[in-house]
């Protein structure tokens, strides 16, 4: 069995995989141009753009699988609702 085959390949995983890697190339070139400076936002800790990245796409996460637990609405509202939740992280946090 081969890689490739443990996965469900559909077009909104690799739209998800594709904007996690463009997220990932874009905060990189961001650093790059401006390093960033440790700020204390919304969250109870100090962080930088990068944490904030992570915390954000882990809150994204659990937004979805909780929307995915909870209702039986189509999944894209709570990848909407994630992708709200990761900007607000972003901006704020």
């Amino acid at each position: 069995m081969d890689l490739l085959s443990w996965m469900a390949w559909t077009a909104p995983v690799a739209i998800f995989f594709v904007c996690i890697a463009l997220m990932l190339i874009g905060m990189t070139i961001w650093e790059l141009r401006s390093p960033t400076v440790p700020r204390k936002g919304l969250l109870p800790l100090v962080t930088t753009r990068g944490d904030r990245l992570f915390i954000g796409l882990l809150l994204a996460a659990y937004i979805n699988l909780a929307w995915t637990g909870v209702t039986d609405l189509t999944q894209w509202w709570g990848a909407m609702l994630g992708a709200v939740g990761l900007v607000c992280v972003m901006r704020w946090g």
